[in-house]
């Protein structure tokens, strides 16, 4: 909600999907995180017992200049009731300020566990004193089974879906990408998963394949029998791929595809490391994601008490 970026509908979709069974008895209503709260968002919260917090970025170190989780001081008097599900830390960042940690230590329930997408948002919250926090990855890649892993392509396909990121553009990094795959591929198609995505890439000057700026004509695509490949610059672009079985590649251009790479063994590849994406297009490689299920079911377990944490 309140987002231009179709990523962030691949992450909640996620999210609704593994607290479906988890909260089949229970009233669960949706506030936007992206937009600040008004009187109705800030009624419901009140009135809730819980209130999970899914999304990508909405932590950071300086929470008073331009936060992504739209919180303003007196929201901290709603009460210790936030679960973290999945939520990373936004870029690599210094020391959370003072007002951050009163901010997070204020909203943050103190007897849930809470779930973060990687290892780095863990240390960053654990160096503000939220212990009880445990490292399960975003909840899209929880399906992302060895069963799963196993079935997906090693080797190159005849065509390529990508994606670009206007949030952070670099054109001489992205007419590069654009260069290898029209190398490497016989049919590049392109997938906007946000609104100026892609203006930006036509001004590139590639003969792209565009398909449709919506979640369904990109699931459509890659459900579609033709031999297909994701690389890509978005990482839940690429993420969706591989739950639709499809062989990927994410080029890592920030701390998100960069840590869940190191954590879970996503197929991932540094940004300008152009010789280690031009093997992995081309030679064999077996997909194998390491979902920590343990943290996983360790979190979800908390739902199934009878009465919700403090």
């Amino acid at each position: 909600m309140a987002s231009t970026n179709l990523g962030d509908q691949i992450i909640m979709e996620a999210v609704r999907e593994e607290l479906a069974d988890l909260l089949a008895d229970d009233f669960v209503f949706t506030v936007a995180a992206h937009e600040w709260l008004g009187a109705k968002g800030r009624d419901l919260l009140r009135r809730s017992d819980r209130a999970i917090v899914g999304g990508a970025n909405l932590l950071s170190s300086r929470m008073w200049f331009r936060p992504l989780w739209k919180l303003r001081p007196w929201d901290a008097w709603l009460g210790r009731k936030s679960i973290l599900m999945g939520v990373g830390w936004y870029q690599y960042q210094g020391s959370a300020d003072p007002y951050t940690r009163w901010l997070f230590r204020s909203m943050l329930s103190r007897e849930a566990l809470h779930s973060v997408r990687d290892s780095y948002s863990e240390r960053m919250l654990r160096s503000i004193g939220v212990s009880n926090v445990v490292n399960t990855g975003c909840p899209t890649i929880w399906k992302l089974t060895a069963a799963l892993c196993a079935g997906l392509p090693k080797t190159k396909s005849r065509n390529v879906v990508t994606t670009l990121n206007t949030y952070m553009p670099d054109p001489a990094r992205d007419k590069r990408l654009l260069a290898e795959l029209e190398c490497s591929y016989e049919r590049v198609y392109f997938w906007p998963q946000t609104d100026s995505d892609q203006d930006y890439a036509r001004d590139l000057g590639f003969d792209l394949t565009l398909v449709e700026a919506n979640l369904r004509s990109y699931d459509e695509l890659l459900e579609r029998d033709i031999d297909l490949d994701y690389v890509g610059l978005r990482l839940h672009g690429g993420i969706r791929a591989l739950k639709k079985g499809r062989r990927s590649i994410v080029l890592e251009i920030d701390n998100r595809a960069a840590e869940m790479g190191r954590d879970f063994a996503l197929p991932t590849v540094a940004q300008g490391d152009w010789d280690k994406l031009r093997r992995m297009i081309c030679e064999p490689f077996a997909t194998s994601v390491t979902v920590p299920s343990q943290a996983v079911d360790q979190w979800k377990r908390q739902f199934l008490e009878q009465s919700p944490p403090a």
